[in-house]
């Protein structure tokens, strides 16, 4: 079974969109079923097989343990509400802030839409960007990872 991306994203909307905490669907051999957990997480079940038929899993590589690397503790911008995304202030405009920037606690990072409304989100916390967590005008979560940065 080829698995279509878009095809899930367009589910995945409109579980969001229509609060749904499980869809299942199935079309003649092929089955997809997403289940949706905490703040957005989004769980895909493996296409079901055909009676009989065996999926090889390869073993891990074997090679010296390295010792992992001391985790960098990062800072996180979560989102206050659910709503839509928004990395820029209008569609011909830059983002607000892009990987690299530095910020300070009372810069707007983004804008979330809900209902209707333009609500700039502010950092409340100072550092440097590391990783956008979210494409312009994707639905988000309450909770959800929006900004990670370094402190500074």
């Amino acid at each position: 079974m080829d698995i279509d991306i878009e095809q899930v994203r367009d589910l995945v909307r409109l579980m969001v969109d229509n609060d749904l905490s499980e869809l299942d669907i199935t079309e003649g051999e092929s089955k997809i079923k997403l289940r949706r957990g905490r703040a957005g997480e989004v769980v895909m079940a493996a296409p079901a097989l055909p009676a009989g038929q065996v999926v090889p899993i390869a073993a891990p590589p074997r090679g010296p343990a390295e010792p992992p690397a001391p985790a960098e503790t990062l800072l996180e911008i979560k989102s206050p509400m659910v709503g839509t995304f928004y990395s820029c202030e209008s569609p011909d405009a830059g983002p607000f802030v892009s990987v690299g920037d530095t910020i300070a606690d009372d810069t707007v990072v983004c804008i979330v839409e809900a209902m209707k409304v333009m609500n700039e989100i502010k950092a409340e916390c100072a550092g440097q960007i590391t990783e956008v967590c979210v494409g312009n005008a994707q639905p988000v979560e309450y909770g959800q990872v929006l900004f990670r940065l370094r402190p500074v």
